[in-house]
C-alpha cells in the first residue's frame, strides 16, 4: 500500500525541512539517550528515563533580517526629539535586537533552553539500541517461520479504492461492452451527422433515422462505460515470512584472578547484551557458560547471581561451547556468535590448545566472536606501558589472521556502553559513534 499526503505545506516551511528537521530531533535525543545510559545504574537501563535535550539542538533555524544594519523607517508616536529626515545612531555592539538564545538562562541544564522530558521504556530501549544489530546475520537453513508478511494474492470484486485494478478493470468493461453489442461512439456520432445532413435536404428518410438514433442512444444507456461487475481489486494475504534464528554463547571468567570490579564489569556488558537481544530479535537463543578451570552451563539466575572461584582454564569454556553447538546448533541451520569476557590471565599451557579450538572448531562456526578483557578500575598508569595478557595476545594473532573476531579492553563503567556499540553497531552506523 501506498500512500501520498497531498496536504498543503504549512506556510513558509515545506515539508522537505520539516523532516529535516524531525531527523536532527531524534539524534539529538538519541545523543542524550546514550549520554544518559553512561550515567545510569545498568539494572535501571531498561526503566523510564528523564532526559535533556539542549535547546540549541531542537531550534529550527530560519532567515530574518538584522535589525543592526540597513536603512529602515521607523514611526514614532508622541515623538518630540526628532523630525523627518534625521539619523538615529545605531546602538553600540550592533544591537537592536532582541535577546540572544543564552539570555534566558546560564546555559546549565536548568536553564530555559534546555527541554527536560521523560521517556517510556519502550522509547527508551526503541533510541538506545536503534543502530545495533548482529553482525553478519545470514539467513541459513529457515526453520522458524511467522505469519507477518503479504503478497499479491489475484483479484477480488471488494476491497480498498486505493486497490483498485485499474487495467483489469477497463478490461473486463471492454470486454461486457463488446459482448453485449453496446453501440461505439463512432457509430452514433456518424448516425447523428447522418440525421443532420437529411434535415437540411429534408430527407424522407429522417424518421427512421431519427428512430434509429433514439434506440442507439438508449442502448448506450442501458450498457455503461463501467458497471459495478466490472471492477477489480488487487488482493493480499498474508504468508509465511522465514525468521533466520540464532543463538548467542556468553562466556564468563569467574576465576580468582577476577576482583569484583571486573565481574562487575563482565556482568553489565552481559546484562546490556541480554536486553538488547532480547529486545531486537525475536528468534534468538541465548546459552550462559561460567568457567574457572572447569567450565558448566547455567540459566540466566546462576549466571548473574553465583559466586564462584578456582583456577583459569579458557579452553574448558571453548570445549563446552563446541560440545554444545554439536549436540543442538548446527552450523548449517543456525547464525552462532560468542562474547567472552575474562581479566586476560589464563595458564600460559593453555594457550595452544585454545588457539586449536578457536581456529578448528569455534570461529569457523561462528559468525561473529566478541571478546572484551576487563581490567582494573584504576587501568594502567601514565608513563607505563600496557600490558598484554596471555589470552589478549591469543587472540589478537587469531585477529591479525583475519578471523572473526573482535576485542576491546574496558576498565571502567562508563566505558561499557561505548565498548559494546563499537562491537555490536551496525556497520553504517559505527562511524558515528
Amino acid at each position: 500500500m501506498h500512500i501520498v499526503d497531498r496536504r498543503l505545506n504549512p506556510g513558509g516551511k515545506s515539508l522537505p525541512n520539516r523532516q529535516r528537521f524531525l531527523r536532527r530531533v531524534k539524534d539529538v535525543a538519541q545523543r542524550a539517550v546514550r549520554e544518559a545510559a553512561r550515567e545510569k545504574d545498568i539494572k535501571d537501563l531498561g526503566k523510564d528515563g528523564r532526559i535533556t535535550v539542549p535547546g540549541d539542538g531542537v531550534r529550527e533555524p530560519r532567515f530574518s533580517r538584522q535589525p543592526g544594519t540597513g536603512h529602515q523607517d521607523y514611526i514614532l508616536p508622541g515623538n518630540k526629539t526628532y523630525v523627518e529626515g534625521d539619523r538615529i545612531e545605531r546602538p553600540p555592539g550592533g544591537g537592536g535586537g532582541g535577546g540572544g538564545a543564552g539570555e534566558g538562562g546560564d546555559g546549565s541544564e536548568n536553564s530555559e533552553d534546555a527541554f527536560h522530558f521523560v521517556l517510556t521504556r519502550e522509547e527508551f530501549l526503541d533510541l538506545f539500541l536503534e543502530d545495533l544489530e548482529l553482525p553478519d546475520l545470514a539467513k541459513r537453513r529457515l526453520a522458524i517461520v511467522e505469519t507477518e508478511g503479504l503478497r499479491r494474492a489475484g483479484y477480488t470484486v471488494s476491497g480498498s479504492p486505493a486497490n483498485l485494478a485499474l487495467s483489469r478493470t477497463l478490461r473486463n468493461s471492454m470486454s461486457r461492452r463488446i459482448a453485449l453489442k453496446r453501440p461505439k461512439l463512432e457509430e452514433v456520432t456518424a448516425l447523428e451527422e447522418e440525421v443532420a445532413k437529411a434535415r437540411e435536404t429534408d430527407d424522407p428518410a429522417l424518421p427512421d433515422l431519427l428512430v434509429k438514433l433514439e434506440a442507439l442512444r438508449e442502448r448506450s444507456k442501458r450498457i455503461p462505460y463501467v458497471d459495478p461487475i466490472d471492477l477489480r481489486f488487487r488482493r493480499f494475504e498474508p504468508y509465511p515470512k522465514p525468521i533466520a534464528q540464532a543463538v548467542m554463547f556468553c562466556l564468563m571468567d569467574v576465576s580468582g584472578s577476577m576482583t569484583e570490579h571486573m565481574k562487575d564489569l563482565a556482568k553489565r556488558f552481559y546484562i546490556l547484551l541480554h536486553i538488547f537481544l532480547t529486545r531486537r530479535y525475536k528468534h534468538v537463543e541465548i546459552v550462559f557458560i561460567r568457567h574457572t578451570d572447569r567450565a558448566t552451563e547455567v540459566d540466566e539466575e546462576t549466571f548473574f547471581g553465583s559466586r564462584e572461584t578456582g583456577g583459569t582454564l579458557v579452553s574448558s569454556a571453548l570445549v563446552e561451547m563446541k560440545r554444545i553447538v554439536a549436540e543442538r546448533y548446527s552450523p548449517d541451520d543456525w547464525n552462532i556468535y560468542a562474547a567472552q569476557a575474562s581479566d586476560g590471565d589464563n595458564v600460559s599451557s593453555d594457550g595452544p590448545t585454545s588457539t586449536e579450538l578457536l581456529r578448528a572448531h569455534i570461529l569457523p562456526a561462528c559468525q561473529h566472536f566478541a571478546y572484551l578483557e576487563v581490567g582494573d578500575e584504576n587501568g594502567p598508569r601514565a608513563g607505563f606501558v600496557e600490558h598484554r595478557t596471555t589470552l589478549w595476545r591469543t587472540y589478537e594473532a587469531l585477529a591479525k589472521a583475519g578471523e572473526p573476531l573482535a576485542m576491546r579492553k574496558v576498565n571502567h563503567r562508563r566505558d561499557i556502553y561505548p565498548v559494546f556499540r563499537e562491537l555490536f553497531g551496525r556497520k553504517d552506523a559505527k562511524a558515528e559513534v
